[in-house]
């Protein structure tokens, strides 16, 4: 079972340090800390909610266009909380007019192709999102449009407020997605209809979201960041270790065939005998089932 699991975990271990070092360097360099110093963040908020971490996107006057700044402090806010063993899931929203309403055009207006290929545009700052190994539930209020949309495809879980609005209007400005719209939201809702909302621009409200699977499911405005506080609560009471290799083993299913899916679940299934959390559930399940017998 070692020589089915170390290829795959090396390359993404080595995937994940190199972009996490860039994070963290970006930062510190951005904000002037030197490595002693506590890190302050500009554009997010970030609080311990018991063992959930939660992130507010906070450029609330651009209804929170995500700039190089603010994904950098994100990649950097979503890396300590994964490194951090009291929290077990982390939240990620915005506020109630938007989630985010897609990248910044003013900071994008100006870039050239060499520019961007050389620089990895996207893929160094952006891509640290799907590197965390705890489960992350974006929680979206208002507008979750271009880049927006696809962050929060980019996280396990999208929980919906009744307000949402999810879009993928590139092509209204003479481009497309380029952080993963068109392959997670095909992914997500089928070629069908990602073809016509990435063709047309078109926008998908909270109902259409939750029907076309884009989305878990809806809670009304005022209720979302408790309910995703919640949920995350309720994640963090399960085992850490398999909660960690059930958001591995899932997103392996985008990743590569039935058979290669089934067989990856299967090691992982296997690997989880023997550890403490399997011993202690199993053991409290029997002793349970054992007592209503006797009750009877």
């Amino acid at each position: 079972m070692s020589n089915f699991f170390e290829p795959s975990l090396r390359r993404e271990s080595s995937e994940i340090f190199d972009q996490r070092a860039f994070i963290i360097h970006y930062t510190l360099v951005l904000h002037g800390h030197g490595m002693g110093n506590r890190m302050s963040y500009m554009m997010i908020e970030t609080e311990a909610r018991g063992r959930v971490g939660l992130v507010r996107l906070n450029r609330p006057e651009v209804l929170n266009a995500l700039c190089d700044q603010l994904m950098v402090e994100l990649g950097t806010a979503l890396t300590s909380f994964d490194a951090n063993p009291r929290i077990r899931a982390i939240v990620v929203t915005g506020n109630e007019r938007a989630f985010a309403a897609g990248a910044d055009i003013k900071e994008l207006q100006g870039r050239s192709f060499p520019d961007t290929a050389m620089d990895d545009f996207i893929g160094k700052t952006w891509e640290v999102v799907t590197t965390i190994t705890k489960p992350v539930i974006a929680a979206v209020a208002g507008y979750a449009l271009g880049g927006g949309c696809e962050l929060a495809m980019m996280c396990d879980i999208i929980l919906a407020a009744d307000t949402a609005v999810f879009g993928q209007p590139e092509i209204r400005l003479g481009i497309i997605p380029g952080a993963g719209g068109t392959q997670r939201l095909t992914r997500a809702i089928g070629k069908s209809k990602a073809m016509e909302m990435i063709l047309t621009g078109r926008m998908m409200d909270a109902a259409e979201a939750e029907r076309a699977n884009l989305v878990a499911r809806i809670v009304p405005a005022s209720d979302l960041i408790l309910e995703a506080l919640r949920l995350g609560e309720v994640i963090s009471g399960m085992s850490s270790i398999a909660a960690v290799l059930a958001k591995r083993s899932i997103n392996r299913a985008y990743e590569t065939t039935l058979a290669e899916g089934v067989s990856y679940e299967r090691a992982i299934f296997l690997s989880l005998f023997g550890t403490p959390d399997q011993r202690e559930g199993m053991a409290a399940f029997v002793e349970k089932e054992r007592q209503a017998r006797e009750g009877r």
